[in-house]
């Protein structure tokens, strides 16, 4: 991924959150999410998008403060900081924290959270789904990973049973993220229609182009028109709210899918989906930070564990698309291999069912 311009990040301070998601509202959940800004006082410099009628004050904004927190918590980049100075930090690289809350209703809410990447070469950001309670006055927040997460999936009314099906399936999966003996064929096609092809433009790497699992794959070009489809069934949702070019889909199978730098996108959220769903097409959208350079998908691979813990993995032995790719001496190398043929990046790649 390599840089193209993009938006001056907004860094004033909205100060009039005044009406809002008072218990018992609802959000629309397919609209798409008007935004604002807020830090007031010691609160955490947070992007929040909601509604504009769902907004109210005070309980909006505690929410948005326990999400922040809880993201900050959450980031391998900010882990173990104290959330000001966590903030303070990407406030002063001009990289936003966003929260996007995307319905609420009778105590409950849920959306998306995500810090923006850096502006530089193969840097890609970070993104969480959220339930959130109010107990006792105050929001109880849980992304993926914490502990709480699973619990509110299971017990939120906001949650649909279609998606709970799924998030409980890949939750009572307990995949590892080390466990390439059970895990290893995935059961997940490349993120376009079977029998076409994309070139591999970059082999394995990590997610943001760093020191993490390389669970990545690039992908240009090719006889697929760029339509960017679901590696397989589960639930969908548009990280970047409406428009934005970063979905992510949970499988019933311990997996989950990352597509970043689409554009003519769908908007999902929570939203199930067949195998080879229509996403978008490849692009340079840079949504939530980073860079791209040249149209094409940048694709991840999560696992969770029993506690819905996500977490990118290796790709190294993973079959995907009826391919087996293996990582090379150096990030963005690696090969792919099919029935004796081996490819490099810059080689063609036919989506294969099995």
């Amino acid at each position: 991924m390599r840089k193209v311009p993009r938006p001056t990040i907004r860094t004033s301070v909205v100060a009039a959150l005044g009406l809002a998601l008072a218990t018992g509202s609802t959000l629309a959940a397919a609209a798409p999410a008007a935004e604002s800004s807020s830090a007031a006082g010691s609160e955490l410099p947070v992007t929040l998008k909601a509604s504009p009628q769902a907004l109210s004050g005070e309980s909006t904004r505690a929410l948005a403060q326990a999400v922040a927190a809880d993201a900050l918590g959450q980031s391998a980049e900010t882990k173990g900081l104290a959330p000001a100075e966590a903030a303070g930090r990407l406030t002063k690289a001009a990289r936003e924290l966003v929260v996007d809350v995307r319905s609420a209703s009778a105590g409950w809410a849920r959306g998306v959270a995500y810090i923006e990447a850096p502006a530089k070469e193969h840097a890609a950001p970070q993104g969480w789904l959220f339930v959130a309670r109010q107990v006792d006055g105050r929001w109880v927040t849980g992304l993926e990973g914490d502990q709480e997460f699973a619990g509110f999936v299971a017990s939120s009314p906001l949650v649909p049973a279609a998606e709970r099906a799924t998030m409980k399936a890949f939750a009572e999966k307990k995949a590892s993220a080390s466990a390439y003996g059970t895990l290893a064929a995935t059961g997940l096609l490349l993120p376009w229609m079977p029998d076409y092809y994309m070139t591999m433009s970059g082999g394995p790497h990590a997610w943001d182009g760093g020191s993490g699992p390389w669970s990545s794959l690039d992908f240009a070009g090719g006889n697929a028109s760029g339509i960017v489809r679901s590696s397989g069934s589960g639930t969908a949702t548009s990280m970047c709210g409406a428009g934005g070019g970063w979905t992510r889909v949970i499988h019933p199978n311990g997996f989950s899918t990352d597509y970043y730098h689409m554009r003519s996108t769908t908007y999902y959220n929570g939203t199930a989906v067949g195998r080879s769903a229509y996403l978008g097409v490849i692009g340079v959208d840079v949504c939530a930070g980073g860079s791209a350079t040249g149209a094409h998908v940048h694709w991840g691979l999560r696992t969770y564990d029993a506690a819905m813990n996500g977490q990118y993995t290796n790709l190294h032995g993973r079959g995907i698309g009826g391919w087996t790719f293996y990582h090379g001496s150096a990030q963005y190398g690696g090969y792919a291999t099919r029935l004796g043929v081996t490819a490099y990046p810059g080689h063609a790649i036919y989506n294969r069912l099995g």
